[in-house]
Parts: structure tokens; sequence; C-alpha cells
């Protein structure tokens, strides 16, 4: 009679995602060879980087631009009490590295809206949101959608939090779901359900690691749905869940997408270039431009560039920064006290004095696209030869 063969645990060889692997539509590869963008590393974020970094993401980017304080001790797994004063990217970087060295991580101390390039969205699979403020939000849309990319926004209050998916041509973008209310919010630059920046810098804003926990979870799952899009799982495209807390009541709703969103600009014709913002200069481009569409083609930007101020006493200076990161000290006249104006260009024609400067000094980002345009008909140009600057640490190889 043959010896009954009884096996142990043991006996199989378990690396650290077999677990995951049992999962019948999951693909570990596509995880480890996934780049995602998380923006924000407060309660939300701490949740997403821990998230990710568990599923063995390849590579992860952390924008946020604060320093670690006490109250986020209460609310973010990622932090130390010894990490008070440290920017709250590079922790939350490091701490992911720390949880599985099968994860690149690296963060940036950067401004989204204005510092982060299209060509950094346009290699990431998806991108992540965990932030406070209407502006942001809306910047990290209109991106996404210019290169053709998902993202997925979170927020909490208190108890209570909301998980959204946009994905460029299904359903509705952040921008078709805002009302008069987020708009003027924007304009007054308040943020986070209502709260003012003077209430945020009092504490006021009520979160629980509880509801960023949930929330976090369900963008992440979200995420891995878009990652096995071939495998026809349902996502929620143009659609947001909402959690209370108080009763553990939760539902889906559907936005309503705008057929005249300005978001829904996605560019066409991107060429990979080898120059840099800080080396190619405004003239060598113009001069690309022209080659490619004609003599009377021109350099299109997608932010207006504060050239220059001037004041009524006489007294003149230069600017050569996006009009969005002007401040009041910027315009008040040396001489005078008075409030200076300023001009402002987002188009190049050749007749331009400053025309050898470089993109990085009239304030372009590493790795931005940007357009040539003559007529109807319109290039865009990718600033790819900052792929090493961006990158470095991250990879050896891009997408």
């Amino acid at each position: 009679m043959e010896e009954e063969l009884i096996l142990s645990a043991s006996d199989f060889e378990e690396d650290r995602y077999s677990r995951l692997r049992l999962i019948p539509w999951w693909d570990q590869e596509r995880l480890k060879n996934a780049t995602i963008m998380v923006v924000g590393a407060g309660a939300i974020g701490n949740e997403l980087i821990k998230n990710l970094s568990l599923l063995g993401i390849g590579k992860i980017l952390v924008f946020d631009m604060d320093s670690i304080e006490n109250t986020n001790l209460t609310r973010s797994v990622l932090y130390r009490r010894a990490d008070v004063g440290r920017y709250k990217a590079e922790v939350a970087a490091e701490r992911a590295m720390e949880m599985n060295p099968d994860v690149k991580a690296k963060a940036f101390i950067s401004n989204i809206i204005d510092d982060l390039g299209l060509g950094v969205y346009r290699r990431m699979d998806v991108v992540l949101g965990g932030l406070d403020n209407r502006e942001a939000r809306l910047s990290i849309n209109q991106s996404c959608y210019k290169v053709n990319k998902p993202w997925i926004d979170g927020a909490i209050e208190a108890l209570n939090g909301f998980a959204r998916v946009f994905v460029p041509g299904q359903g509705a973008c952040y921008e078709c779901t805002m009302t008069e209310t987020d708009w003027m919010l924007i304009n007054k630059r308040k943020s986070c359900a209502l709260l003012t920046h003077q209430q945020m810098a009092e504490g006021k804003i009520p979160t629980t690691p509880t509801s960023s926990s949930v929330i976090a979870g369900i963008q992440v799952q979200e995420m891995l749905k878009l990652l096995h899009s071939d495998r026809g799982l349902p996502t929620l495209a143009g659609k947001g869940y909402v959690f209370n807390g108080l009763t553990h009541d939760s539902y889906v709703v559907e936005y309503q997408e705008k057929p005249d969103c300005m978001s829904h600009d996605i560019y066409e014709n991107i060429r990979e270039m080898p120059w840099s913002v800080r080396s190619t200069t405004l003239r060598e481009i113009l001069e690309t431009v022209r080659a490619d569409l004609g003599e009377r083609a021109v350099v299109d930007f997608d932010r207006d560039i504060a050239t220059g101020a001037k004041c009524s006493c006489g007294v003149t200076a230069d600017l050569f920064t996006p009009v969005h990161k002007l401040k009041g000290h910027m315009l008040t006249c040396p001489k005078c006290g008075k409030q200076m104006t300023f001009d402002s260009i987002h188009t190049l024609n050749g007749m331009e004095d400053f025309l050898d400067k470089t993109p990085a000094e009239i304030g372009i980002p590493p790795l931005h696209i940007i357009g040539g345009r003559v007529g109807m008909r319109m290039n865009h140009y990718e600033f790819t030869g900052d792929v090493p600057e961006v990158f470095e640490g991250l990879m050896e190889e891009t997408k």
C-alpha cells in the first residue's frame, strides 16, 4: 500500500505576492511595471502610498509641498514624531521603499499647477489625488485629459468621503462636475468642504484616519481595475462613490458629461524632442516649429507668462514668471510704492526681445509639452531631454 502523501504549508514556496496572484484576473507584472503618481501626501495620500507599496507598484511619484506637523501624526500612518518639520513627500517616499524593497519612490516638492510638466503625466498609468483644494484638482484634470490619462480623486471630511474616477472619453471629467459654487470657491481660493485657508491654518479641517483608509482603499481598488482594463472589470469611470461614515450608507452617483466642457482637450501629434527647458532657447524652438509648419507658425504656451512690469513713475522690472505665480510684492514699485501693471504673453511670434532665454527662465517646467500652430493646424512638442532629470533614481528606462 502506497504511503499517503501529506503536504504542509512549508512544502509550498510562496513569494511576497502569492496570495495576490490567487485572484483570477491578477497580473503582478503589470503592477511591477506600473508608474503611479500620488498628488498630496496627507491623510489620504499616506493611505494611497501605503497600499501602492504593499501591492508592489513599481514606481511611485509623490507630490506635496508641505512639511509634517504634529497634527499629521494622528492621521498619517507613514509619519513619526521625529519626522515633524520634514517634507511630507520625502518621508512618504522613504517609507514606501522601506515597506517594500521592490518599490521605487521619488519625492517632488513641487506646485503641480506650475511646476509639473505634461510629459510627466504622459508617463503615468494612473494619477491618484489626495488633495484639499479645487484649483489643484482642476489642474490635474486638465493635464490628465490633455495626455489621455485617467485620474482618481479622493476627499474626506470627518467620517464621510468620496472617490471619483475620471477617464478621458468615458463619461464626465472633474470640470463637468463643478458647480457655480465650486468656481466661486476657486476664485476665492477656498478649499476643502467650504473651509477657508484661515480655518485650515487654525487646524479646523475635520478628518480621521478611518475615513481616509476607506476612501484611499476605494481609490486604489479602482486603480487596480484600470490597470487590468482588458479584464472587463466594471469601474467608476465618470462616477463617484459616496461614503457616509455615520450610518455606513454608501452609494454611487453618475455625473453628467458636459459636451462643451473646456477640459476635454486631448493633445494630438506629440513629438518627443531632445530639447531641455534648461538649455534649449526659445529661438531654437521657434525655428524648429517654423521648419515643421511654415514661417507664419507661432509657439503656444498653456499658461500666461508675465514678462515685465511698469509703474506710472517710470520704473520698469523684468518678471518672466507664470501669471499664476505673481505675488503682491512683485508688483509693488520699489521707488514710489504704487502698484505696477504688467505685460503677459502666451504665444511667441518671433518679435520678442527675449528669444535667447530658455523655457525654464520664463517659467516652463521640465518635461513640459508646448504647441506649434499655424491657422488651425497644431503640433505639440515635448521636452523629452528632461526625462533623466525628472525620473532620476526611479527607472532605468521610461515608457
